[in-house]
């Protein structure tokens, strides 16, 4: 039966996100993005007089770092409400205008990074020595500093922040294409009956144990999609193309560079990633061996990758037990944690279901000085539980920055974004393991992380290795169709999954559905932060209060220093492959207790 998703006012409000903590009114909104304007013309008075006394920088930070927090609150407002309904003509035209704001923003200040790469070294030894208060400021000045050779002139930089909203704008295509105007065909199940084939559903309808019914959803799914393979491979070379473009003004060797410069990582993680994995490949194909002997099938395909391998065991987790389950695998982080943890359950960070037009997908986006926001797109499923707690991390990991550092260094690099929402779900997975001794609901609890490993660290990385492709594709002047992106993406998921799984068309299209690849190179950060996080859990698990300490140290560091460094301060050296070797190390013994557990 199909079941139908409500409308947002259908909603109960306690299961939705209070944006009035925010703005209490639309109105309200609206005056404060005039007021911004404004203050953004003062900043560019500015322009000019950066050089001309210790003073005047310093005046000009702090009236920067103010327009950061506000401009925070400003666009968080406009693209929540947008997320909650796309549909919503009057948050499409304020989420324009956020996006406009930002463009003019970024134009406005495009003079800073010259006028403080024109200040003598002399100097601003001097400025910081007339106005000590200049020296919160001398990382970022450094940081700005050392983009020398990346840098043009205040003309150039002025046109380069011009160009920003051409930039955005394959994404935002994306996002409208997928999100608001994408639709898909009722999926039926092997008694005939139809469901509704959304974003929010299709997962759990891969999940389910009717393979006529995950196969129906599959090739649902992909239809939609491959109606619009052209469309949405020009979308996709329009973005790989802007970034290049970047690239190529900014005097980057490629688009990737650029990318990792941005956020202080060296590039040889992510070839290192890549390499790594590819060395481990053989475990995966050892994994998918197990699932198609598990699911006693004679052929394995891609629909078949999410089912259960544990049929004859469920768990159906509403959305209350999720959060009593978060707040039973996270209590090893201390109480500190949980009071922040339950202050986010209490007061309507998330907004917890599906409705009509809703953003598909889940994420957490901080705010300084109010508090993170949730989205969800919760279903009851034990996935969801995991999604919960991922995105709590995030939350709180926002939270904690935001909290311990000024507005000019609390934003953390994406880098290690996705390291302590990862690392709740490797506390959640031990939690539930640890209270649980009977084989098949400890080999169904298995086969859950092993999926999250499969999903995270090699899926993630495929996606990585296909992004890197289509960049280079794009730096060497070749063109990206349709045909082009489906030979190379199915080639890449034969590469991976082995020869055990059979090589459904359909998946060749899967990249026309995934928005990361608009997110400028940041799914490596899935992988890289699984591999992290997996260490980061054992050492909580084992060490106790020292290693949490570290944890949540690393937790509120912001961007007070570069990602890589921060995250050794935790216990977890990337730059090495250690941490990735050893995460798939465990994969690997994973897969033999589920053997065991399963009697193989």
């Amino acid at each position: 039966m199909v079941q139908s998703i409500p409308a947002r006012d259908q909603l109960d409000p306690k299961h939705t996100w209070n944006l009035t903590d925010l703005f209490p009114s639309d109105e309200a909104w609206q005056a404060e993005f005039t007021r911004l304007r404004e203050s953004l013309k003062q900043l560019a008075g500015y322009k000019g007089r950066l050089g001309e006394s210790a003073r005047t920088l310093l005046e000009f930070l702090r009236m920067q770092d103010q327009l950061d927090v506000d401009g925070d609150r400003l666009l968080s407002y406009a693209f929540r409400k947008t997320d909650q309904d796309t549909r919503e003509a009057v948050y499409q035209e304020m989420s324009a205008q956020a996006r406009n704001f930002v463009v003019e923003w970024e134009q406005a200040l495009a003079f800073v990074t010259p006028e403080v790469l024109a200040i003598e070294e002399d100097r601003l030894a001097a400025f910081y020595q007339d106005q000590p208060d200049l020296e919160h400021y001398r990382l970022l000045l450094t940081r700005i500093r050392r983009k020398k050779e990346h840098t043009l002139s205040a003309e150039g930089e002025n046109l380069l922040a011009a160009a920003g909203s051409m930039g955005q704008a394959p994404g935002g295509i994306f996002a409208l294409l997928n999100n608001a105007d994408m639709t898909f065909a009722d999926a039926a199940d092997s008694q005939g009956e139809s469901h509704l084939v959304t974003h929010g559903s299709y997962i759990p309808l891969m999940e389910s144990p009717d393979r006529a019914l995950r196969e129906s959803a599959f090739r649902s799914l992909y239809a939609g999609y491959g109606k619009l393979k052209n469309t949405c491979s020009a979308v996709l070379s329009a973005q790989m193309k802007q970034l290049q473009f970047f690239a190529d003004a900014r005097r980057y060797p490629s688009a990737l560079h650029a990318a990792l410069a941005g956020t202080e990582v060296p590039v040889e993680i992510y070839y290192n990633l890549i390499d790594t994995v590819h060395e481990h490949l053989p475990t995966l194909h050892r994994y998918v061996r197990l699932r198609k002997k598990l699911l006693g099938l004679d052929e394995l395909h891609y629909y078949d990758l999410y089912a259960p391998m544990v049929a004859d065991v469920q768990m159906e987790v509403p959305f209350e037990q999720g959060k009593e389950m978060a707040r039973a695998a996270l209590a090893p982080l201390g109480e500190d944690y949980l009071r922040m943890l339950n202050e986010g359950f209490a007061n309507r960070w998330i907004d917890a279901y599906e409705n009509q037009g809703k953003r598909s997908g889940a994420y957490s986006s901080g705010v300084y000085g109010v508090h993170p926001y949730v989205l969800l797109n919760y279903t009851d499923t034990l996935s969801d539980a995991f999604t919960l707690v991922h995105e709590m991390g995030h939350a709180l990991h926002s939270y904690l920055s935001n909290t311990h550092q000024s507005p000019t260094y609390a934003s953390y690099k994406i880098f290690v974004a996705e390291v302590a929402s990862t690392c709740n779900e490797a506390l959640l997975i031990h939690h539930l393991l640890d209270g649980t001794q009977e084989p098949r609901r400890r080999a169904y609890l298995i086969n859950h992380f092993l999926e999250r490993f499969r999903a995270t660290l090699y899926r993630q990385t495929m996606f990585a290795e296909f992004e890197l492709w289509c960049s280079e594709q794009i730096h060497q002047g070749r063109a990206l169709t349709a045909e082009g992106l489906c030979a190379k993406y199915g080639e890449l998921n034969r590469l991976y999954y082995g020869e055990e799984i059979v090589a459904d068309p359909e998946i060749a299209l899967e990249w026309a559905r995934i928005p990361h690849f608009y997110y400028n190179f940041y799914v490596y950060q899935y992988a890289t932060g699984f591999a992290s996080a997996v260490a980061l859990s054992r050492r909580i698990l084992r060490e106790g209060k020292p290693a949490v300490d570290d944890y949540l140290r690393f937790l509120s560091g912001g961007c007070s220093a570069d990602p890589v460094t921060l995250l050794k301060g935790a216990g977890v050296d990337l730059s090495t492959p250690a941490p990735i070797v050893d995460a798939l190390r465990y994969f690997d013994s994973l897969i033999g207790e589920m053997e065991s557990l399963m009697s193989l």
